[in-house]
């Protein structure tokens, strides 16, 4: 929904290090070469923000989350900001996340057919910790860097999934490849169609009942669409007509969708799925062609 409530706690420097060492999770130290005034402001700023109700806060995966509290308080309390020279400068959010995804297969197809439009738009905002590290050891103020080089505290454990044949692209278009098989039988061709349209409604009216902006305007209903729950009833009721419009419908969407997903990272990874749907709206044109 969008109203998760994250809040800032308090913990000790040794217990933050026991417990990331134990988690096995990478820690890196950068000392910021503040004055005295400006390290005081900062205290002072955190100080009031666990004191009152401040110290919650709505949680939004990109605009407002655990990195982009810290940035903005830095920046606030620095001359010009921090930089945003990193290694993800010019690309989109989702080209961000889709980086971070190697061998997470499913994880990666279901975050990029659920995200939107505006996961699209090139970043603004260093909103991942390693962007921070990277913008706070790019920043200068008055010729004289922010911070001290990182020093690796907690060197962490191998963080790289291993590849799993059975959450990869491999098992996906084998699954998807049975599905057309048995899509030459009508039940599993309706079953199919029936469950893309009622995905496709989701899509399309989410951004009613949540806050997450990045779900809004999903372009992915073009393919996972909800007329599909139209064609199968007109399938299945032998309405000819009906069935070759919302066809040549789906078609036109199909096409535009394409044309959409030309220049965005998960074009490979939803072709199995474009090949499935024309393969299913061939099927059922013909079976309408072949009716009496």
């Amino acid at each position: 929904k969008g109203d998760l409530q994250y809040y800032v706690s308090v913990a000790s420097y040794n217990e933050f290090i026991y417990e990331y060492n134990y988690m096995g999770r990478a820690v890196y130290e950068q000392e910021l070469l503040l004055t005295n005034a400006q390290k005081k402001n900062i205290a002072n700023e955190l100080n009031d923000i666990l004191l009152s109700d401040r110290k919650f806060y709505t949680y939004k995966f990109i605009d407002r989350n655990c990195t982009t509290m810290v940035a903005d308080i830095i920046a606030a309390n620095i001359q010009g900001g921090i930089s945003e020279e990193t290694s993800d400068k010019g690309k989109t959010n989702r080209e961000i996340i889709y980086s971070y995804l190697d061998n997470h297969f499913y994880e990666n197809l279901g975050i990029n057919l659920m995200f939107g439009y505006k996961t699209d738009k090139i970043s603004d905002k260093l909103f991942l910790p390693q962007e921070l590290l990277e913008g706070v050891a790019n920043t200068k103020i008055n010729g004289q860097p922010l911070a001290k080089p990182p020093v690796t505290v907690n060197q962490g454990a191998d963080v790289q999934a291993p590849f799993s044949f059975w959450n990869s692209f491999y098992s996906f278009a084998i699954a998807v490849a049975i599905l057309m098989l048995l899509s030459r039988y009508a039940l599993i061709r309706h079953t199919i169609m029936a469950f893309t349209g009622l995905v496709g409604v989701f899509f399309c009216f989410v951004g009613f009942y949540s806050y997450h902006s990045e779900i809004l305007l999903n372009y992915n209903a073009l393919l996972i669409n909800p007329l599909y729950l139209v064609l199968t009833v007109t399938l299945m009721f032998n309405l000819k007509s009906a069935s070759r419009i919302t066809t040549y419908l789906l078609f036109g969407c199909m096409a535009i969708y394409i044309i959409l997903m030309l220049n965005k990272p998960h074009l490979f990874i939803v072709l199995p799925l474009i090949v499935l749907y024309a393969v299913l709206l061939l099927r059922g044109l013909r079976r309408v062609s072949m009716a009496k």
